[in-house]
């Protein structure tokens, strides 16, 4: 039997406590079912032999290969359009463009996502510069925060000193995150965004940013290495790029999709499309191809009973990845058709 199996029970036991809990006074009952599911998902990842059989990129079991038809890939193929938008994605982010600040609803997990992202990029940054004010630590740092939506990230980054562009290709994201940064006169002189694509603003912003952030987007894009390519040249040399995406695995599609999308409810049903989850070894190969070294892979958790991410060392759902361009240029043409990714992955975790 699937090892991954042991997580959904524990996920299953832990709700069920939780309806019991709701009808008895006091917390007790959900803190056991937050216990319950925490060491259900982490005895599982512990226990299991994931170098083995849960290698990113793996194909799906039979099983779930005949809930989910056509899944069965081998590796990734990119386009070669020249654009990195999917109009698909535009299509199902568009229904939610005014739901961005609602902390409880269909963005609540990238709202929590921010206690451990922004500390995440805060010190990472700081520990490569001795050079910082402590009131405003990130004064001085020119970041791009690519899909940006309604500017979730681009805010407290923002708060931190930085100075901000956000970008996105839906109108709509974009006046609902003006419409929340007017509330802030601080962040109004700070934060700048632009209805935009990531290659529209290449040959206007060429080595211009100190910092990168795609945190949920490159699972959504239509052409990785493009994207990539893009980055490179948009980053001052030396410059990072930090991702969070979701990793291609069994686990992450029976937790990613089928309970957080189709049984909890965590994320709207169809955000995702697990043929275009990246594991984290094909992001490293393209990043490392392209002019990039990885510095730091860490692995992300979602627990959806207390709304709240945690870090753990395995990258078998979701992981974050901290990369720093090169100081001479390199592949950094966005036009280049790009070629077929290998699965080559050293250990990187962050400091």
């Amino acid at each position: 039997m699937w090892g991954g199996g042991g997580a959904v029970r524990a996920l299953t036991r832990a709700l069920g406590r939780r309806r019991m809990a709701a009808a008895l006074p006091g917390a007790a009952g959900d803190d056991h079912a937050d216990q319950s599911f925490q060491t259900g998902v982490r005895g599982t990842l512990q226990n299991y032999n994931w170098k083995m059989q849960l290698k990113s990129s793996s194909s799906l079991p039979m099983s779930l290969t005949e809930i989910k038809s056509g899944m069965l890939t081998g590796k990734r193929l990119f386009s070669t359009s020249h654009s990195s938008v999917d109009p698909k994605e535009m299509k199902k982010f568009q229904l939610l463009a005014q739901k961005w600040w609602d902390e409880d609803g269909e963005y609540s997990a990238l709202h929590s996502m921010n206690d451990i992202r922004v500390p995440f990029i805060r010190d990472t940054l700081l520990s490569m510069s001795s050079n910082y004010s402590l009131g405003s630590p990130l004064s001085g740092v020119k970041i791009l925060d690519v899909g940006c939506g309604g500017g979730l990230l681009s805010e407290p980054l923002g708060r931190l000193g930085a100075s901000v562009t956000g970008i996105d290709p839906l109108e709509d994201n974009i006046r609902t995150a003006e419409r929340h940064k007017s509330f802030d006169p601080v962040l109004a002189k700070r934060i700048q965004y632009k209805c935009s694509s990531l290659e529209e603003i290449v040959e206007e912003s060429m080595e211009t940013f100190d910092v990168i952030v795609a945190s949920e987007v490159v699972e959504h894009v239509a052409d990785l290495e493009m994207f990539i390519k893009c980055c490179f040249q948009l980053l001052k040399p030396e410059g990072s790029l930090f991702i969070t995406t979701i990793n291609k695995t069994q686990l992450s599609y029976i937790l990613g999709i089928v309970v957080a999308e189709k049984i909890v409810g965590i994320v709207p049903e169809g955000t995702h499309e697990w043929e275009k989850f990246v594991p984290p070894e094909e992001l490293e190969h393209l990043l490392e191809s392209n002019g990039f070294s990885v510095k730091a892979v860490n692995g992300m958790l979602y627990n959806p009973l207390s709304g709240s991410w945690s870090w753990m060392e395995n990258t078998s759902i979701n992981y974050a990845m901290h990369a720093v361009r090169s100081g001479a240029q390199g592949q950094s043409d966005p036009t280049d058709t790009p070629a077929e990714v290998s699965s080559e992955q050293p250990s990187a975790t962050a400091a």
